[in-house]
């Protein structure tokens, strides 16, 4: 146990040897704190007599503010020194060359998508977005390709199990539109689908955007308007397109989509292969099993679908040559296409 002057003196002496925030906080707990050594004076108020308590009281708390008076100019200093010593790690040289951030740009796929979108939002299109793990019944059964059908082959499908599997188109998003809502439909689905297959114009995972209208009376020539729209909105005023008979199960007729070769103007080059056109995507008038499927009443409504690859169109609209190059994160190859 201090005496009082024994304290004062041991008080200043350790409080000249703080030199940090830490140093500070245990100096407090060891002097000023409830059980810190001044409070500890008051403990000698038994061994006062009883005249002199009062006066005994009025030392100690004497005490105790010269204490604080010194703890808090202490406090200041080593608070200032502090702040002192961030603002010298925080200077900001000025003659310093700056380091320029090359602005970011979108990924030529989400542009195109993006644009793609655009055209067909203005045509009165609603987007829909599916799951990409789908059931084979979405997937190809209730599209009209059943389980011993041909077209299957068609399909490098990577499965999940034997009901699950990574879907190899959009057109499931078609299943479930319908599934969901009565005619009249117009929408969009666009998304990532997979299949088993890699080479310069294919991509195990590639990106793919499905068109499906349903209502009365829609034909094959309502198909060609949108498709007409779109390729004069995405590549040239004068494109135009064409169709060509095809096969698709889920879809009768079918039909492949030209357009005509935006490079040459339809003279032939070696974009087009000297032909003039360019296929774009497939298409064709909603087979009626696949309305019925669905629950829509084939004798009143009828409907046109088609398919368009996103990288295909990307690689035409950019002249690109390898469908890889859109995948590698390639940020020289990425700095040519600026929104």
């Amino acid at each position: 146990m201090f005496n009082a002057d024994e304290l004062k003196k041991l008080f200043l002496s350790d409080l000249n040897n703080v030199e940090s925030e830490n140093q500070l906080s245990e100096f407090w707990k060891k002097f000023l704190s409830k059980q810190g050594a001044v409070q500890g004076l008051m403990a000698n108020i038994k061994n006062v007599a009883k005249e002199e308590k009062k006066s005994y009281g009025q030392f100690v708390n004497d005490v105790k503010n010269w204490a604080q008076k010194l703890y808090e100019e202490k406090k200041a200093e080593i608070e200032k020194a502090a702040l002192n010593a961030r603002y010298d790690l925080e200077t900001v040289d000025v003659t310093m060359p700056v380091d320029i951030q090359t602005p970011g740009n979108l990924h030529p796929l989400t542009t195109v998508k993006y644009e793609m979108i655009n055209v067909f939002a203005g045509m009165g299109f609603e987007i829909f977005e599916g799951p990409e793990i789908e059931d084979d019944d979405h997937n190809f059964t209730r599209l009209n390709v059943l389980k011993d059908h041909p077209s299957r082959d068609m399909q490098d499908t990577f499965w999940l199990t034997e009901d699950l599997l990574l879907r190899t188109h959009t057109s499931p998003g078609q299943i479930r539109v319908m599934d969901a809502e009565k005619p009249p439909i117009k929408v969009l689905v666009p998304g990532k689908v997979f299949r088993s297959d890699s080479d310069a114009t294919h991509s195990p995972m590639f990106s793919q955007m499905e068109g499906l209208v349903v209502d009365k009376h829609i034909t094959l020539c309502d198909l060609q308007g949108m498709l007409d729209e779109f390729v004069k909105n995405m590549f040239s005023d004068a494109a135009k397109t064409r169709l060509r008979p095809s096969y698709f199960p889920f879809t009768e007729p079918s039909v492949e989509v030209d357009v005509s070769c935006f490079k040459c103007g339809g003279k032939g080059c070696s974009l087009c292969k000297g032909t003039g056109w360019i296929e774009v995507l497939g298409g064709g008038v909603v087979n009626n099993k696949v309305l019925e499927n669905c629950g829509i009443d084939s004798t009143k409504y009828s409907g046109l679908a088609f398919g368009i690859g996103i990288e295909r169109i990307t690689m035409l609209k950019y002249g690109i040559n390898h469908m890889g190059k859109m995948f590698e994160n390639d940020i020289e190859f990425l700095k040519q296409f600026k929104a």
